[in-house]
């Protein structure tokens, strides 16, 4: 492996294993890099993934027997709580029964290793069936640079050259760091701390008890007491035959109210709307990592160099505005554009700095950036100490007493809706997060 590659990609994610595909489905010679044992050996998480793009990838990738998600969703739910209640928004539909699927749960270990399967595939198609590889267990160490151009990596002792480099390597970017990308330093309110763990059910148990049908699946987003009153949320999703359950939690909040994630989770898997969804399951797996917030200021300026790309969540590409949380999407759709720039400028014979900001811009151009730019507002709304605390609450105080039937006179729902307001909160509170929800929805 002595010749110059088109491009080297460190990581093989969600974003790696996107770029990897795209580049070999355009004929190019690429050495996708793993530190990991394979591809997805380093993940234990996993959640949803949205959008279409897969699709793109790999046509038709519901018909194949071993796939590498478990469900598509079409029952999403938010749900409010406090202490003793939960108050949920809930919504379902048959027209997310066709595919392809808007959104499908994946566990990481499982996905990755069976996309990067399909990158094998796709290098064996190719002009470079001999000259592109796929190689874990390789930790890159150093970006290599050459007048002022990034011109491959090393690891070890080796040093790999290539026209271009995709740094897909995560949210610990500590290579984007190197390339002076990233800001050294990363403030912590601006980083959360996501714990899972994974429950494993009787395929059957956890069909009925989620009404799922077939291979149909549920998200389930949580606000308020899921936390025990640190900055964050809760979610659940139903893969096969098991559910993941979770947090993400401000690190700067944890640290100042001196909880830890794994009491706060236990805390959370307590709660009487939770305890009924995993009860009688078994505990199989517990992680934690690191993600961004969501919020713009903690991405880096410029995603690119003369001979780089950074993608991924080494990019911070990542956001919750309180419908879904937006990742491994974002990530396939950033590693798809990374290798297209790739491709293009080697049609022109040009890896410099003007042909690799093509990628940015092609990225603010896509929902991605899009979405990102437009819906600040809701993501600062979601960490808003109202939504974590009085909303929750007042809203379950006024589930409470609607669906309450005593033998006594009953209010209308507005004189109940009033005393809840009064009880947890004021009329000029909900005025004021109404117009920030307006600006920010």
């Amino acid at each position: 492996m002595d010749e110059k590659f088109d491009c080297i990609i460190v990581g093989a994610g969600v974003a790696g294993l996107a770029a990897a595909m795209t580049l070999a489905k355009n004929n190019m010679k690429f050495l996708l890099i793993e530190k990991g044992e394979f591809p997805g050996s380093k993940n234990v998480s996993g959640g949803v993934l949205w959008g279409n793009d897969l699709n793109k990838l790999v046509p038709n990738y519901w018909e194949e027997d071993d796939s590498g998600w478990d469900r598509f969703i079409n029952h999403r739910r938010l749900t409010f709580m406090d202490e003793q209640s939960s108050f949920s928004v809930d919504f379902k539909s048959s027209h997310f029964n066709e595919p392809p699927y808007t959104g499908v749960v994946v566990l990481r270990s499982k996905f990755d290793k069976w996309l990067a399967g399909k990158v094998e595939e796709a290098i064996a198609e190719s002009d470079f069936a001999m000259d592109s590889f796929v190689a874990p267990n390789i930790l890159v160490e150093e970006v290599l640079e050459e007048d002022g151009k990034v011109v491959g990596i090393r690891t070890g002792e080796d040093k790999f050259y290539a026209d271009s480099v995709i740094l897909a390597e995560g949210v610990n970017n500590l290579l984007t760091r190197q390339v002076g990308l990233q800001d050294k330093y990363v403030p912590a309110d601006h980083m959360l701390t996501g714990v899972k763990e994974i429950i494993r059910f009787d395929q059957d148990v956890l069909e009925n008890r989620f009404q799922l049908n077939g291979k149909s699946g549920m998200s389930n987003e949580f606000v308020g007491h899921a936390t025990n009153g640190v900055e964050g949320g809760g979610f659940l999703y139903t893969n096969k035959d098991t559910v993941s359950i979770g947090l993400v939690l401000g690190l700067k909040d944890l640290r100042e109210k001196e909880q830890t994630p794994y009491d706060i989770l236990n805390h959370f898997k307590k709660h009487p709307a939770v305890a009924d969804m995993i009860r009688g399951g078994e505990v199989v797996e517990y992680s934690a990592h690191v993600v961004s917030s969501g919020d713009k200021r903690v991405m880096p300026e410029k995603l690119y160099k003369a001979g780089l790309m950074v993608c991924g969540e080494a990019a911070n590409l990542l956001m919750n505005a309180g419908k879904a949380i937006q990742g491994m999407d974002y990530a396939m759709r950033s590693g798809i554009l990374a290798a297209e720039a790739i491709t293009k400028a080697k049609e022109k014979g040009d890896f410099g700095e003007s042909a690799m900001k093509a990628y940015q811009d092609t990225l603010e151009d896509s929902y991605v950036m899009k979405d990102i730019n437009n819906f600040q507002d809701a993501v600062h709304l979601l960490h808003d100490p109202f939504m974590i605390d009085k909303m929750p609450n007042l809203l379950c105080d006024f589930g409470r007493n609607f669906f309450s039937i005593k033998n006594e006179p009953t209010k209308k729902a507005r004189n109940m809706f009033s005393d809840s307001v009064k009880k947890h909160a004021s009329y000029w509170d909900l005025v004021k997060i109404g117009a920030k929800g307006a600006k920010a929805l």
